[in-house]
């Protein structure tokens, strides 16, 4: 079975969360430092989505409530039991792919 792509390389902007599907799943996509990063999309907390979130040093804030979370690692600044969950992702030919897991 072929992969889907999640996106383009080139649709994902720097310094901003791009929001994507696969099946069901919501995943938000982030540019940083010239590597692709995912999390999933609801937030911890309220269920936020965080691909509506603004960025800043390295960090993704949820719109809801202001939580941060670390955009690599998905780890909360504010609630460390809380985490934002990571979503693989690879990079091949220009497109964002979900990675095997």
């Amino acid at each position: 079975m072929t992969p889907t792509p999640l996106a383009q390389l080139s649709d994902l902007p720097a310094g901003r969360p791009l929001r994507v599907r696969s099946g069901e799943r919501e995943i938000a996509l982030f540019l940083l430092d010239g590597e692709v990063f995912a999390l999933d999309d609801r937030c911890p907390h309220k269920a936020g989505p965080l691909g509506e979130g603004f960025c800043e040093n390295g960090q993704v804030f949820c719109p809801l409530h202001g939580w941060g979370f670390d955009i690599r690692t998905g780890a909360c600044a504010e609630v460390p039991a809380r985490p934002a969950t990571r979503v693989p992702v690879r990079v091949e030919d220009g497109r964002i792919y979900l990675a095997s897991q």
